[in-house]
Order: structure tokens, then sequence, then C-alpha cells
């Protein structure tokens, strides 16, 4: 793997893949707890949608069970 420093940056690129990565490890740390803070932003936003959408299901349930109780009397 050859990597060749970014003038003005602390960071290098690995010349076969170009990726870029930051040469000091406290830097490629944080940006893996970045991404750890992310992905849990979306398991959480993932697990808020389910919920939502079994609430949506209850209250068409509760509608319709409402709308037999009201057509019956």
């Amino acid at each position: 793997m050859t990597m060749v420093r970014v003038s003005g940056t602390n960071y290098v690129r690995d010349v076969n893949t170009m990726a870029i990565m930051p040469v000091d490890n406290t830097e490629k740390n944080e940006y893996y707890a970045k991404l750890r803070v992310i992905k849990s932003q979306k398991e959480e936003i993932n697990k808020i949608r389910s919920e939502i959408d079994e609430i949506k299901s209850d209250v068409g349930e509760i509608k319709s069970l409402l709308k037999q109780l009201i057509g019956k009397e």
C-alpha cells in the first residue's frame, strides 16, 4: 500500500484505492465514533418510525370499532 501525503492537511492518500485517510489515529478514532453515533441515530429513527406505524394502526382499529359502535345505535 503506497501512501502519498495530501499537501496542507494531516491526511494521506492510498494511490491504489485513492482513499484519503488521516495520519493521526485520534482523528481516525473520532471519525469512527461519529459513524457509530450516526448509525445509532438511524436505528433510533427507524425504531420511532415503526412505533409511529404501530400507533397509526391502533388508531385505525379504534376508529373502526367506534364506527361499528355508532352504527349499531
